[in-house]
């Protein structure tokens, strides 16, 4: 299909605004569909996975499309859940314009305010869909100046082209027009509809749509509107791209279908039938399946087999894609989310996605010896078709961290190794990696001496410790000299003592920032061994640890939270609750940023603490910053439930 009967656009608003019943609304009414399903009864064409069946919420982002009066409409429906907000950054890469829907009884939201800020982020032109008109007690004029004061002014009804107001706000969109506006007071239904066209691409005015995807009201409306106004493939802003073989050069896309290929993979998902489906949208050029491709990303080949549009969960074979076109490929072998892809002659490497970072983590732990064995195959599945779902290991705990966007976010993920991979796990809080120091000198000897018939054991060393600087790590400083120590049992005290070290003394955490000097020690011509100078070694640094005023260090973290300003001293006063520091504020935009320090161990329940704050316009981010002492208050129950622990088990 030529390039300038193609439409494609995102469908974004709070949850529960009606962009799923939106979606069902346009493909019935294009005949895409010969029924419009419902998502109270699991039958609409986009939420048709298990759980979203099960939620009757959209969790994935799901591709549609349909044809209306000669010419291609592609839809890309997403979740309005924040958890799920990782869907609709991957979306967004893949199409040239939005719609926003917005309930008519309850206006801009939450939700409604994070899309509009992502689209302005993405420099993406938008309409508006006021929904949900049907209801009773609905007032459009309040929605309308909702819609004003809360994302943007330039906010226009459209219901006839006569209206004043729309012509104004037109001719205010352009010198030219407006230029002769003032001139006779009126402008020609061409230029009105030329002129909106190009304000809404230039993002200077956002069109509304009054009606209902229930009922059906306003859709042919929104459909006329779209291909009225919503700018083609061939008409969206300027994009670049790098050149991987001069990176310093940056190629402009040429958005024809004669041009070199060019297209970048914005989301994987899992089929069970065919396996990987690498979803990506063509910008240039034109590919036929049964072919191959060039991933510039990894700089690897190819090779494709048939390439695939989508409807919902249904597959349909095509045999070209060209410029403007959203495809799914199956079974590539190398190619991620992000990748971009070209022809080897021919390289464009475009800019990867951004993520935002994991809000919350959760401990996994398998049921049975059989979740063992599957469960890390199935978390990595799972992540490789999220990127905001992130699975590691803490090697100090042992544990096995899942970490997402919200408790939503991971209650999903848990069904979804229960329903998917038949994986049962029980999840807990993270376990806090703390490390023990000291904070003053001490020598001690450690000796170890064990006679039971033939040939005895005998290891006795002198150590001195000493606390070094936050980060030191820990440093083993060979003192002996005489031949106290044999030089070959030397190494065996180091290793004594690094593995006492990483087993912990007062609360059984790995010592750090510590010196610790070899400084004398004795030794038996007979029953001196490697093994009883590592004892000797071992026993030395705990006793040594013990009398050295040992503290327990906890991991500080640098949080950044945006919020509006409102919150600001609801948020202060949280933070200082968590025993963190505010370290400075800046503005950006309509928001205001803190700039904190929090100990980790206060930090796992902080993105619903945030959101309950803010009514869900709060968000944080955050990386480890250093290590600092653990308050005694907080350290002493610590220490000593390790401390009874031990005692029980000796």
């Amino acid at each position: 299909m030529d390039v300038n009967k193609k439409r494609n656009f995102i469908l974004l608003g709070h949850a529960q605004s009606g962009k799923t019943t939106l979606a069902e609304s346009l493909l019935y009414y294009c005949s895409a569909t010969t029924r419009k399903g419902k998502t109270e009864d699991g039958t609409t064409v986009s939420d048709y996975s298990f759980d979203e069946i099960e939620r009757n919420n959209s969790i994935n982002l799901s591709l549609l499309f349909c044809d209306y009066q000669g010419q291609r409409i592609q839809i890309i429906d997403t979740p309005g859940y924040a958890d799920f907000a990782g869907e609709v950054i991957c979306g967004l890469r893949a199409v040239d314009s939005a719609i926003i829907v917005v309930d008519a009884l309850s206006g801009v939201q939450v939700g409604t305010e994070k899309a509009w800020q992502m689209l302005e982020e993405a420099g993406l032109p938008c309409m508006v869909f006021i929904n949900k008109t049907d209801k009773e007690g609905v007032n459009v004029n309040t929605v309308l100046a909702d819609l004003k004061s809360s994302l943007s002014k330039n906010c226009v009804i459209i219901e006839s082209l006569e209206d004043p107001v729309l012509m104004e706000a037109i001719a205010e969109s352009d010198d030219n027009l407006l230029e002769k506006y003032l001139e006779v007071l009126r402008l020609s239904v061409e230029e009105i509809k030329g002129g909106l066209s190009q304000a809404v691409n230039r993002r200077k005015l956002f069109p509304v749509i009054v009606g209902s995807a229930l009922t059906d009201k306003g859709i042919k409306d929104l459909l006329e509107d779209i291909l009225q106004y919503l700018p083609n493939p061939s008409q969206r802003a300027c994009l670049r791209a790098a050149n991987p073989l001069k990176p310093e050069e940056k190629k402009e896309i040429i958005f024809k279908d004669d041009a070199p290929f060019s297209a970048f993979v914005f989301k994987n998902i899992s089929d069970p039938y065919v396996g990987q489906l690498s979803l990506m949208r063509v910008f240039s050029g034109t590919i036929a399946s049964n072919s191959s491709l060039y991933n510039s990303s990894r700089r690897t080949k190819e090779r494709i087999g048939q390439i695939h549009i989508l409807q919902g969960k249904e597959q349909r074979n095509v045999d070209i894609a060209s410029c403007g076109d959203i495809i799914a490929l199956a079974k590539l072998k190398d190619t991620r989310v992000s990748d971009s892809i070209c022809q080897e002659k021919e390289q464009f490497l475009f800019e990867p996605l951004l993520f935002p970072e994991v809000a919350i983590s959760a401990s996994v732990k398998p049921k049975s010896r059989e979740d063992e064995e599957k469960i890390s195959d199935a978390l990595h599945k799972l992540a490789a078709e999220d990127s905001t779902f992130k699975v590691t290991h803490d090697p100090q705990t042992k544990e096995l961290i899942i970490s997402g966007l919200g408790d939503l976010h991971l209650a999903v993920m848990v069904g979804r190794l229960k329903k998917r991979f038949n994986v049962s796990v029980d999840l807990g809080t993270p376990k806090v990696s703390y490390k023990e120091t000291v904070t003053k000198s001490a020598k001690v000897q450690g000796k170890f001496k064990r006679q039971s018939g033939g040939r005895g054991q005998y290891g006795d060393c002198w150590i001195e410790v000493a606390p070094l600087p936050r980060g030191s790590g820990l440093e083993f400083v060979d003192k002996i000299f005489g031949g106290a120590i044999p030089r070959n049992f030397i190494p065996s005290v180091e290793k004594g003592v690094r593995q006492a070290a990483l087993e912990g003394a007062v609360a059984g955490y790995p010592i750090e920032d510590i010196r610790i000097m070899l400084v004398d020690g004795s030794y038996h011509e007979v029953d001196s061994s490697d093994m009883a100078f590592q004892i000797a070694g071992a026993m030395a640094l705990r006793k040594a640890v013990m009398e050295a005023a040992p503290v327990l260090l906890e991991p500080v973290m640098d949080v950044e939270v945006y919020i509006p300003e409102e919150f600001l001293g609801a948020i202060s006063g949280d933070i200082n609750s968590r025993r963190g520091r505010i370290m400075g504020m800046e503005i950006k935009g309509k928001q205001q940023i803190v700039k904190a320090q929090v100990p980790l161990s206060e930090m796992f329940k902080y993105a619903n603490d945030l959101r309950s704050i803010t009514a869900g316009r709060g968000v944080y981010v955050m990386h480890f910053s250093h290590y600092e002492d653990v308050p005694h208050k907080v350290s002493a129950p610590i220490i000593n439930h390790y401390q009874s622990t031990k005692k029980q088990e000796e």
